[in-house]
């Protein structure tokens, strides 16, 4: 009977990690490895490097999608290279989850808006879902996640 040796994916993405730095030197198709398991966004379109990008994983749709930062399964918030970003979630669950980003760009940790409620900043959802008359639901914006790699791109709206 053959034993299983399971290594956690930290310490697997360790050692990728660890592979990709002694192969700086060599050609990249010598060192291509996939990524961590995990859900990877890549986020297009902001209009500008001020400020930061709040990424938003929820795995119900309790609080989706605006109490991010109470109701969110993981938040990441990261700063904006050449108008782009990307958020990394790695250990995450097989599940259905729905992603919210928004562009803060005041850094004050919520989505501004106008008078009338009309977001100011940027935002985007899984899926490019959009709401009639405000946020998607979350049934909209959801995808299942296999606990492999996903690969997701959004743009931001102004």
């Amino acid at each position: 009977m053959a034993r299983e040796l399971r290594v956690p994916v930290p310490v697997r993405c360790a050692g990728a990690w660890f592979a990709m730095l002694v192969g700086a030197n060599l050609p990249a198709t010598a060192i291509a490895q996939a990524p961590c398991p995990g859900i990877h966004v890549k986020i297009l379109n902001i209009r500008n490097s001020i400020g930061t990008v709040a990424c938003a994983l929820f795995e119900s749709p309790e609080g989706f999608p605006t109490e991010f930062l109470l109701a969110a399964t993981n938040v990441m918030v990261i700063k904006i290279r050449k108008s782009q970003a990307r958020c990394d979630f790695e250990g995450i669950p097989p599940g259905t989850y729905a992603m919210a980003v928004i562009h803060d760009e005041n850094m004050n940790r919520k989505l501004d808006a106008n008078w009338l409620g009309i977001p100011t900043e940027g935002y985007g959802f899984s899926n490019n879902a959009t709401g009639a008359l405000g946020p998607p639901a979350f049934s909209a914006a959801s995808f299942r996640y296999d606990g492999q790699n996903v690969e997701l791109t959004m743009r931001l709206k102004y």
